[in-house]
Order: C-alpha cells, then sequence, then structure tokens
C-alpha cells in the first residue's frame, strides 16, 4: 500500500511540474507580428544618386513612381514611407523633390516624421 501511495504522489507532482510549465510557457508567447512597409520605402543610397539637375524620369528611375502627384503643384513630388510592426511605429519617413520650369530637379527636403 506504501508503494502505491508514492507512486500516486509521483506522478500528481510530475502533473503538476508539466502543468506549471505549461501555463508559464503560454503567457511568455506573444503571437508574431508581421512589419507593415507602406510607401516608397528610400535608402540613404537612393538619396546621396540624387542630384540638382536630374530629369523627372530619371528621378522616378532611382525612387519610383511618387506617392503624391499633385495636379495644382506639378512641379513638386512627393515621396513617403512608413515602418510599422503591430503598434510600433519604427521609422516614418518624406521626401519632397522640386522641379524647377524645365522639369529638372531644383531642390529637396528629407523629414523624419516618426520623431
Amino acid at each position: 500500500m506504501m508503494k502505491r501511495i508514492s507512486k500516486i504522489n509521483f506522478s500528481n507532482k510530475i502533473y503538476i511540474l508539466f502543468s506549471v510549465f505549461f501555463i508559464s510557457s503560454c503567457s511568455s508567447l506573444s503571437p508574431y507580428k508581421v512589419p507593415i512597409l507602406q510607401g516608397n520605402i528610400f535608402e540613404d543610397e537612393e538619396i546621396e544618386n540624387l542630384s540638382q539637375g536630374l530629369s523627372k524620369e530619371q528621378v522616378q528611375f532611382i525612387f519610383g513612381t511618387s506617392l503624391i502627384k499633385d495636379p495644382y503643384h506639378s512641379q513638386r513630388w512627393d515621396y513617403f514611407y512608413s515602418i510599422k510592426i503591430g503598434d510600433n511605429l519604427l521609422e516614418e519617413k518624406k521626401l519632397t523633390i522640386f522641379f524647377n520650369d524645365n522639369d529638372l530637379v531644383d531642390s529637396w527636403i528629407i523629414e523624419d516624421i516618426s520623431k
């Protein structure tokens, strides 16, 4: 009879240990959050390729089609991108390129909106 009691106690201990381990491991898990990339992502290397005098076609080749082409401001192209994981905004930038009357790059502004 004594052996049977110790056997039950051992199996109960294993069950309790397994239950505690299972519950504690589940509470530490969080679901995978997919990074959400929006807009035209531009890197520093692409910005280095940007210079005054480039045509609109050359700018479009480097950065792609601009996110905003305002019909009221045809000499201005806006590129925007954001990187978000879950509710956390990692990065958000805006690049505005201004063209002169000959449709050549005149100037540009890079804004870090995420800060």
